[in-house]
């Protein structure tokens, strides 16, 4: 047979090739339109189903990706889908994986709570992102997924976040390197610096100490290494063509940084055995209990797993989840305050009211400053934290059409769904029409969560459903805190730069492409200047 093959020439054998390739990607749309009918739904308004059209897809992406315009290109996808499914589209290159973009909040609520068990991070996800985050809460799902929540919850109940200590001093090292006689500083560099000796003393109860060390290695391997994820993640078809000596290269300096701690954690005696002995830890080699202020989240886990690769993974993800988000969401507040200063005399105004110019809040009292609460609320609409996520299906499933009368979009076997919380949360039809007590959607105004609530879905900035951000309140303490300390000292602040010229740079985490180049100043030197 393959003698009687070869014999017909090569201009044959290229030819049958050809229309073999040329008959594959039709006859693999009609099995995967079989499928669909099978399932009892319907395909979403397709964008490619072959090459031809889904290679242009995926490296425009991979373009748009590269030059901070990621967002133009996810909102574009909906511009010409018809009316019976107007926010979700399928991409498919090679008609094996469909994938679907979404920013309909019914699609959101069914992948996060409504079929959770039907979609997950999925084997493609994991295969990716397992060389930086291993097999940690980001990257896996089932009972990996649960027993990597259980090792991470103890360290985020109320009783330890409601200790501010570890904020307060980092806090106070951060306005210490801010200028005074309105000079210009990057108050996102040092949002960034900041929250990466918060989260590195909160896990390894010793600092990084980035706002005393800028150039630390460790600093731009982590930067480095989410620069490339992110690239790996839109372009996941291709992956495999991406150069990775770099990410490599970062991912080891990571874990020369973080191995140490480690070792010298676990080589610690073992605590008490049991939690109910009369008797407590006195010597200063024994463990404390999880539940302790002085146990650290690496400690934590260390009481749990004696795996270093378990604890590996979960630091790391922790690392990234703690400083990147929080550090961003700072940044992106005092940007929008800096352009509307009534907001911020306002917020200043509510913040003096009830503590002074000097008293530190307490824990009750950040959650007794509703404005300042709007203030994060809204910055974290405009500019979620995590910009971009997605699910792959475990099973044959559908979501549900949004438009009466319409079946329900079929979603097969390892099919992935992108979601985007900064697109959907900005798409005016979800919201009230303007008026003088609602600004556009698209304005920075705290003012608007005063006489309004948004509806369940319409507003994800941790996700939502079992997946829910497990640290959400440790980093709304932290952001709350941090304000609070900022706003008491300074009367006003003013922004250095073109502030219409900034831009969403969108990598894993999406941070002002420009910084935030800001000048504070504290009431004494609003008065020398008058």
């Amino acid at each position: 047979m393959l003698d009687r093959l070869l014999a017909l020439g090569p201009l044959y054998l290229c030819g049958l090739a050809l229309g073999c390739i040329i008959a594959y990607f039709p006859l693999r749309k009609a099995y995967i339109d079989y499928r669909i009918w099978r399932v009892g739904g319907v395909r979403s308004p397709l964008i490619a189903t072959n090459p031809l059209w889904g290679l242009p897809f995926f490296f425009s992406a991979g373009s748009k990706q590269m030059n901070n315009k990621l967002l133009d290109h996810f909102e574009g996808l909906f511009k010409n889908t018809p009316p019976s499914c107007p926010n979700c589209v399928e991409i498919s290159t090679f008609g094996v994986v469909r994938f679907l973009m979404t920013q309909e909040p019914a699609h959101v609520k069914t992948i996060l709570t409504t079929k959770f068990a039907d979609f997950g991070k999925g084997p493609r996800f994991h295969e990716s992102w397992s060389p930086f985050l291993g097999d940690s809460i980001f990257t896996t799902d089932g009972q990996a997924w649960a027993d990597s929540r259980a090792l991470i919850r103890p360290m985020f109940v109320k009783d330890r976040v409601s200790d501010l200590d570890i904020f307060d001093r980092w806090t106070d090292a951060l306005i210490g390197l801010i200028p005074g006689g309105g000079q210009t500083v990057d108050v996102m560099d040092l949002f960034y610096r900041m929250t990466l000796d918060v989260t590195t003393d909160f896990l390894l109860g010793e600092s990084v100490n980035s706002l005393g060390n800028p150039k630390h290695e460790f600093v731009d391997a982590f930067k480095e290494v989410q620069r490339i994820q992110m690239l790996l993640t839109i372009l996941s078809p291709f992956r495999s063509l991406i150069p990775k000596g770099r990410y490599k290269s970062g991912i080891r300096t990571i874990e020369r940084f973080i191995s140490p701690f480690i070792t010298r954690t676990l080589s610690l005696p073992p605590p008490a055995k049991s939690p109910s002995s009369p008797t407590s830890p006195s010597s200063p080699t024994e463990s404390p209990s999880p539940s302790s202020h002085s146990t650290t989240f690496l400690h934590s886990l260390s009481l749990q797993t004696s795996s270093p690769k378990v604890i590996r993974d979960q630091l790391i993800a922790i690392l990234l989840a703690g400083r990147d988000t929080t550090a961003a969401t700072l940044s992106w507040t005092l940007y929008e305050l800096a352009h509307y200063p009534q907001t911020y005399s306002r917020l200043r105004n509510s913040i003096l009211t009830l503590l002074g110019p000097d008293r530190k809040p307490t824990y009750s009292d950040l959650k007794s400053l509703p404005y300042l609460t709007h203030t994060l609320n809204e910055t974290l609409r405009l500019y979620p934290a995590v910009p971009y996520n997605l699910r792959a299906a475990t099973c044959d499933t559908t979501l549900p059409s949004t438009v009466e009368g319409q079946p329900p979009i079929a979603v097969l076997k390892g099919d992935v769904v992108v979601y985007s919380a900064m697109a959907m949360q900005r798409r005016a039809d979800l919201y009230p029409p303007v008026s003088e007590t609602f600004a556009d959607p698209a304005v920075f105004s705290p003012d608007r969560w005063e006489h309004w609530t948004p509806k369940a879905w319409n507003y994800i900035p941790f996700n939502g459903g079992p997946r829910i951000c497990v640290g959400q309140n440790f980093a709304m303490t932290e952001m709350a805190f941090t304000l609070v300390r900022l706003v008491q000292k300074y009367e006003r602040i003013e922004y250095r730069g073109d502030w219409h010229a900034q831009y969403h740079k969108a990598e894993i985490v999406g941070a002002p492409g420009h910084g935030v180049p800001v000048a504070f100043f504290e009431a004494a030197e609003d008065g020398d200047a008058a």
